[in-house]
């Protein structure tokens, strides 16, 4: 979900990051769904990775996009490496993540129906643009094919500052840029007190849904060892920046706190006259304090913090929303099923207390083990002498209810609880998506990881 308003407004104290915060607070009438999914795209002769340039590149697919549909390209330099709605400041996007990674930036809607509808035709415009261009896409968690040398890099200036640092902070740092992909979804907040309580639940049941959606099992043709191994990713890119923010949980958590840790946290750029200005080597703090090192004549600016913001990464990101950042990307249908899960949890009041009364005694120590295991052992981590799955049941059923609660239909009758199916089979059933693709790999493709593009390609 976009955010807009006062971007050139010198910062000229703390309290206006705080009540930059503050500002994303929304009356119930108001709340919104923002989803975001990544895919890969490859060809379809050979199923390698499009480059940016040429005939049948990522330039000439969104160009297509843009004549065929009448989406605004959006320019850096000369290149273009974006899409967006004309005449709707807050509407959707397309961007492109590091790796070529097609992403939509969703508008904030309403309902899980619009959100559905919404996926469906974006899903149908890349596909009436891609197929002559012999481009398919592929909702998968992680490449499962290329190596890092042989995977793009988009002309986005950000993405060169953000390179040349991910392995001063971590081994996997390029990897997560380059060769994953995830779908997420924003919510708001009514006030600080339901941010809290929101961020908290989402925080502490985020290794659920990584478990749920768990689907990236291959590394350059083979298992690797792991169910979601875009999860494992996280866990050794940058420390600083990453996480389960245990300080969340403890009293006096509020917009101020989440400040507190924004500001210490090293920034990767300033970007000034459509220029990216590498500021690695300070953090936000400083930079209000003392300015660049190496450009005092810069302030900070609205648009910084905003800015920086979207280069924190934990696994529930606060910016004038919350980001639930926890799942791997996958088939259409669980694209509308990530949604469906936190706006259940998260959008009806009695189903958010249920939620909280699970999780509120869950120790920082039990909360980071899951967060740890997860990735390898998905739905079957061991947790309090059960097992992940179930939690996840009970998760999913608290989801339905909150769904059902809302009673939102759409023309056919149907209401937003038809969203949790492919849930509801996933937790009946105890395995996620990593799991069967690994039987198709060991079974029916007999070891040839190709097959992933044609039997789960878009």
């Amino acid at each position: 979900m976009a955010e807009s308003g006062g971007e050139n407004l010198a910062i000229e104290s703390r309290d206006a990051l705080v009540s930059y915060l503050e500002a994303g607070c929304k009356p119930r009438e108001t709340w919104r769904i923002g989803t975001e999914h990544e895919k890969f795209g490859f060809h379809t002769s050979d199923f390698s990775p499009i480059p940016y340039a040429g005939p049948n590149g990522v330039q000439a697919l969104l160009n297509g996009l843009a004549e065929r549909f009448g989406w605004q390209p959006i320019l850096e330099g000369e290149n273009i490496i974006g899409l967006k709605l004309p005449n709707r400041p807050l509407g959707g996007a397309i961007t492109l993540e590091p790796g070529g990674q097609f992403e939509l930036s969703g508008a904030p809607l309403t309902t899980l129906h619009q959100t559905c509808d919404e996926v469906h035709t974006h899903l149908a415009q890349v596909r009436e643009v891609g197929d002559p261009l012999g481009i398919g896409f592929l909702g998968l968690g992680f490449s499962p094919k290329w190596r890092l040398d042989e995977t793009p890099r988009m002309p986005k200036g950000r993405y060169g500052i953000m390179s040349a640092y991910m392995p001063k902070v971590g081994q996997l740092g390029l990897d997560m840029m380059y060769r994953s992909c995830t779908v997420q979804v924003n919510l708001d907040f009514s006030d600080e007190a339901d941010m809290v309580k929101k961020l908290r639940v989402s925080l502490a049941l985020q290794p659920v849904a990584t478990a749920l959606f768990a689907n990236s099992p291959f590394v350059e043709g083979s298992p690797n060892g792991f169910l979601s191994y875009r999860s494992e990713l996280w866990r050794d890119t940058d420390a600083s920046r990453t996480g389960m923010l245990p300080f969340t949980f403890e009293e006096g958590m509020g917009f101020e706190r989440y400040v507190d840790y924004a500001l210490d946290v090293p920034m990767y750029f300033i970007y000034r006259g459509g220029e990216y200005i590498d500021a690695t080597m300070t953090t936000f703090r400083k930079f209000m304090e003392q300015g660049h090192p190496d450009r005092p004549e810069l302030r900070p600016v609205l648009s910084d913090w905003s800015d920086h913001l979207t280069t924190l990464f934990p696994e529930v990101r606060l910016k004038r929303f919350l980001e639930m950042r926890g799942a791997d990307g996958g088939p259409w249908r669980r694209l509308c099923a990530l949604p469906a899960l936190w706006v259940g949890l998260l959008y009806d009041s009695s189903a958010l207390d249920a939620a909280w009364d699970l999780v509120k005694d869950w120790t920082e120590e039990e909360r980071q083990m899951l967060r740890d295991k997860v990735p390898k052992s998905a739905l079957a981590t061991p947790f309090k002498n059960q097992t992940l799955l179930d939690i996840a049941r009970e998760i999913v059923a608290i989801a339905q209810e909150g769904l059902a609660a809302r009673s939102l239909s759409d023309s056919n009758g149907d209401d937003e609880t038809m969203f949790l199916k492919t849930l509801h089979s996933t937790v009946s059933e105890g395995r996620c998506p990593a799991e069967q693709l690994l039987d198709s790999f060991h079974g029916e493709w007999n070891g040839n990881i190709d097959r992933v593009f044609t039997d789960c390609a878009y």
